[in-house]
Parts: C-alpha cells; sequence; structure tokens
C-alpha cells in the first residue's frame, strides 16, 4: 500500500493547489517534496518542567517522532497540559485537575482535527493525561496509539522505600507525633527520586494498565519503568505500530468495543486499582459510542477476585511488578483463566492473544505480588457501587477488605476540605466516627477535588481504620482505608450529602452495596425542603463553565452531554 492512501486526512492540505498559502508554511517547518505525499502523525506530549510524572515526556515524545520518521511517515509534534494531582491535592489547585482532563482531550482533538493529521501518538504521564488522550482519540476515530511515560523507582530513607504517599502520610504522622521533624523532612526530600508516575497502583497506572488492556497501548508499556531502555525502545517502535494501524486502517473504534471495556474493567478489579478509573472509563466509553454505566463496574467487581498486592492497600510497586513480566504477565494468567476477551484488537494489529502468545503466565514465575486465584486477598472486587438515600444516584467505594465491609457509626461533618483539617488538627475526630467532607463535587467545588491529603492524614494519625470517611469529592489512587466517594446527587444540587448534621447516624454496608442516613423520612423531607442552591463558588473563567456544564459523577462527569 503506498503513503498516498495513508495520508487521507493530510493531502486536504498538501495536495490540494488552492491551498498555497499552507503548503508556503509547509516548506517554511523543513517539508521536502517527498514529504508533501506522506501520512503525518500527530505526536502529543504532555510534557512540563513542574513535576516528576511529566518532566521527561518531551525526550520520550522526540524518540517516538524519530521512530515515526524512521517509518517513512512525518512526524508533527504539539503539546498539551497537565495539573500535577500530587502537587495540588490539598489546595484550591486540585480543583483545575479533573478539568484538565477535558481540556486534554478538547486540545488533541482540535489540533489534529484542525491539522488533519492522518494518525496520533500520545505520551501521557500525570493521570488525567491518559483518559483525555483516549477521549479525544475516540472522537477523532482516527489511527492511535498511547505511549504511558512510565513509573517512578521507589525513595528510600532510613531503610524504607518511599512514594508520594509516605510524603502524604508523613504530614498525619507529624501531627501525631510520631515523627520527628528531622525524619519528616527526610522523608519528603526522599519520596520522589526521579521522572514518572506515581509508583503504586494509583491512578496513572490504574489507568494505564486499563488502557493497555483496553488494547490502546502497546504491551509492557503501562509497567515499564519510566527511565528503562525499554519505555524507550517502546517509544521508537511506536512509529512501526502506528504505520501498520494506517496500512490497516484500524482505528480507535475497531479497538474500544464493549468486549474491550470489559477487559479493562477486569484489570482494574484484579489489580486493585483506582476509583478514578470510574470516572474515566465512563467518559471514555461515551466518547466512543460504548454503553458503560456504573453498575457494570459492580458487576465486574462481583464476578472478579481482588488478586494484587500493591499500594496503596498493598506491599509492592508498580517497577516491582515489571522485574516479574508486567502488565502482559498477569493478562496472560486472565486469558488462559477464561477472564479475558482474546479475540479483542490491539495497537499491534494483533489481538490481545496474538500479544500474549509467547508470554509466561505471572502464575508460572517466582513471585509473590499476584495471587493464584484459589487463595484472592478479596474474592470479588474492591470496587463497590453503593445506592441508598444518601447516593440515590449511586457513589463509589474502595474496600479491599483490609478495612472490614461494614461500618455505622455518628456523622462528625466538615464543609470542605481545608475544614477537615483543621477538625484533625483540633482533635474534632474520634474512632467510631463517619467523617463527611461535602461542597467537594463537580459542581460545588467546583472540579471534584481529590481527598487524598484527608486521607493520608487519617492514615498518618492512626485513626484510618477508626473511621470512615464518605464525600460528594472523589479519590486519589493513593486513598486506603474505609472511604465512599463520587456521592451524587451532590450536596450543591441538594443531595442528602449536603443535609447531615453532626451526630446523625450512618450505616455504610459493603456487603449489601448500601448507604444511608439512619434519621426519619419526615425530618429528611423537612431538611430537604430547607435546602436553598446557593450560587457557584466561581463566577468566570475555566471552572465556572466546567460548573456549568460537567454532568455528574454517575455519568463520569463528562462536559460533552
Amino acid at each position: 500500500m503506498s503513503n498516498t492512501e495513508l495520508n487521507k486526512y493530510s493531502k486536504t492540505l498538501t495536495q490540494d493547489p488552492t491551498q498555497p498559502a499552507t503548503q508556503a508554511q509547509y516548506y517554511g517547518i523543513g517539508f521536502t517534496e517527498e514529504d508533501f505525499s506522506k501520512a503525518q502523525v500527530g505526536i502529543a506530549s504532555m510534557g512540563y518542567d513542574g513535576n516528576t510524572c511529566n518532566m521527561h515526556l518531551n525526550d520520550l515524545a522526540e524518540i517516538v517522532k524519530d521512530g515515526v520518521k524512521k517509518e517513512n511517515l512525518v512526524g508533527l509534534m504539539f503539546h498539551t497540559i497537565g495539573i500535577s494531582d500530587g502537587m495540588t491535592n490539598g489546595t484550591d489547585g486540585m480543583r483545575y485537575s479533573l478539568v484538565s482532563r477535558d481540556i486534554i482531550a478538547d486540545s488533541i482533538e482540535a489540533v489534529c482535527a484542525g491539522q488533519y493529521y492522518d494518525g496520533v501518538i500520545t505520551v501521557p504521564g500525570c493521570d488525567k493525561n491518559m483518559p483525555g488522550s483516549l477521549i479525544a482519540m475516540a472522537r477523532l476515530n482516527r489511527p492511535s496509539i498511547m505511549v504511558y511515560g512510565g513509573s517512578i523507582e521507589a525513595g528510600h530513607y532510613k531503610g524504607e522505600d518511599l512514594n508520594i504517599v509516605s510524603a502524604f502520610e508523613a504530614l498525619g504522622n507529624k501531627l501525631a507525633g510520631k515523627l520527628s521533624d528531622e525524619d519528616y523532612k527526610g522523608i519528603i526530600k526522599h519520596s520522589c527520586p526521579s521522572a514518572g508516575a506515581c509508583g503504586g497502583m494509583y491512578t496513572a497506572n490504574t489507568m494505564a494498565s486499563a488502557i493497555e488492556a483496553l488494547g490502546m497501548s502497546l504491551p509492557y508499556s503501562s509497567s515499564y519503568p519510566a527511565l528503562s531502555q525499554e519505555k524507550k525502545d517502546e517509544c521508537f517502535y511506536a512509529g512501526h505500530y502506528i504505520k501498520i494501524l494506517l496500512e490497516k486502517d484500524i482505528k480507535p473504534s475497531d479497538i474500544m468495543t464493549q468486549k474491550a471495556f470489559e477487559n479493562a474493567l477486569r484489570i482494574i478489579i484484579v489489580l486493585g486499582g483506582s476509583t478514578n478509573a470510574v470516572l474515566h472509563f465512563l467518559a471514555i466509553a461515551k466518547s466512543i459510542g460504548v454503553k458503560l454505566t456504573i453498575d457494570d463496574f459492580q458487576k465486574m467487581s462481583d464476578e472478579t477476585p481482588f488478586l494484587a498486592d500493591l499500594k496503596p492497600s498493598g506491599k509492592y510497586l508498580m517497577p516491582d511488578l515489571h522485574k516479574v513480566g508486567g502488565v502482559p504477565a498477569v493478562m496472560k494468567y486472565l486469558l488462559d483463566l477464561g477472564l479475558l476477551h482474546g479475540d479483542c484488537m490491539t495497537v499491534t494489529g494483533k489481538t490481545i492473544a496474538e500479544n500474549l502468545a509467547l508470554v509466561t503466565s505471572i502464575i508460572e514465575r517466582d513471585q509473590d505480588i499476584i495471587r493464584d486465584i484459589k487463595n484472592p486477598i478479596k474474592e470479588t472486587g474492591h470496587i463497590r457501587i453503593m445506592y441508598g438515600n444518601l447516593a440515590e444516584r449511586g457513589c463509589v467505594a474502595k474496600i479491599t477488605g483490609k478495612e472490614g465491609d461494614y461500618f455505622k457509626g455518628t456523622a462528625v461533618v466538615f464543609d470542605g476540605e481545608k475544614q477537615f483539617i483543621k477538625g484533625i488538627e483540633d482533635k474534632k475526630i474520634k474512632a467510631g466516627n463517619v467523617v463527611v467532607i461535602k461542597n467537594e463535587g463537580p459542581k460545588g467545588a467546583p472540579g471534584m477535588p481529590e481527598m487524598l491529603k484527608p486521607t493520608s492524614a487519617l492514615m498518618g494519625t492512626g485513626l484510618g481504620k477508626e473511621v470512615a470517611l464518605i464525600t460528594d469529592g472523589r479519590f486519589s489512587g493513593g486513598t486506603h482505608g474505609f472511604v465512599v466517594g463520587h456521592i451524587t446527587p451532590e450536596a450543591f444540587l441538594g443531595g442528602l450529602i449536603g443535609l447531615v448534621k453532626d451526630g446523625d447516624e450512618i450505616e455504610i454496608d459493603a456487603e449489601k452495596n448500601t448507604i444511608n442516613l439512619l434519621v426519619s423520612e419526615e425530618e429528611i423531607a423537612a431538611r430537604k425542603a430547607a435546602f436553598v442552591q446557593p450560587d457557584y463558588k466561581v463566577k468566570f473563567g475555566v471552572l465556572y463553565k466546567y460548573a456549568k456544564s460537567v454532568a455528574d459523577a454517575s455519568e463520569g462527569c463528562v462536559t460533552d452531554l
């Protein structure tokens, strides 16, 4: 097949004789005569200097560009944004994190459609980079590959392995008087030793693993460490595979099928992935026209055991999994068990089963990261979709089995995360409480910030196993403990979570998947009758536009309804 047939979009600009100014600019950027007949691949780097997850991505994108050029294609790099979850957690800046997912998707779509690129390769790092990439790819529906930037290596201090959550939890330890100022500083200085995304099965690695299982990244992409030679090689080989996708005209809609989403959800449950995956996969599925609901996550969780001893609830980090075969070895085990659809197409131009044909199953390797299915950490999945008067449209809990399955306690209510942090400093939270953090939803915050600072503070102070926490906000993949987020309707819209009072009794049952405020129906009706919807907290800019347009968490917080 000739290159002329691969450039069905870019030829709009390169081959039209009535576009002389366009072609003049191509000469200006260094095009040769031969380049005008080549297919063009947009390379979207999410590299920026401001955080460890993304600081190396521009270098990786240059390698991708070299690989594309080797295949006699034209690689044209552009950039889009990122907001560091790890850095903004606990501040108002965190309100921009989920918003950035849609900005990323919009910008990739706009550049690739406006510039008529024939294919796209994205190079994401931090959490929202990845769903943003996939949403854009789905909208464009042109040959596409995601190359994950890879995980950071573990940090070390006084014989302990560290990661980003170590730094968050150090605050709670310091507040509880368990940590000297010197050790507090030592942990902070050594938690993030190099480039790469947060190393546990937090949101970045959850999304990367699930997207590999979905078929939209190359095998091993999710588990190659950020600074490894394997990651550099993957970047270079991406050019080879985008050429195959162009030649065979394999598009995201050919890969992101209903069965492919089932594969992705399966790997999320097996690995104990982040609750953020619920928000993101709902949005990705909507963008490609696949019907997916929060109840599908519960169904998958009911059918799938939790097998991975990975942080935050476990022992190991993603670089440890890489050493024993990475995500493909886990997928091969699931395929052998009949728990994956092996006939799903992938960005290699081959099926899942073909990609895994020569891979040794994780269970046949000398390792203790992934359990045998006969001896799971938990017989069913950790993601629980709950309903009740506190969550009429649903909510998402992360129950790994280490927290217990049932909690009943008295509410202590905080209007936002900052009030909570003051409350923990003032020792207002006691064992047996259900901590309620309200007005942190997609419209109410706005932006649905993560509650990693509160959950880490609870863990650090020793209260993590003694209390439950519920919120209309969301959680970092680094969160662990008895926590329930994504409560809908949110407080801003009159959801019952906003009407809870100190001392109310709340019951959370992760076996029955229920969450209820235990006060009379008459009292609930009276509180709802007295509710007055507040004004938006912001009146201009991107947060205002987001608050006005965003759907609730049960629909993935999409903004393109």
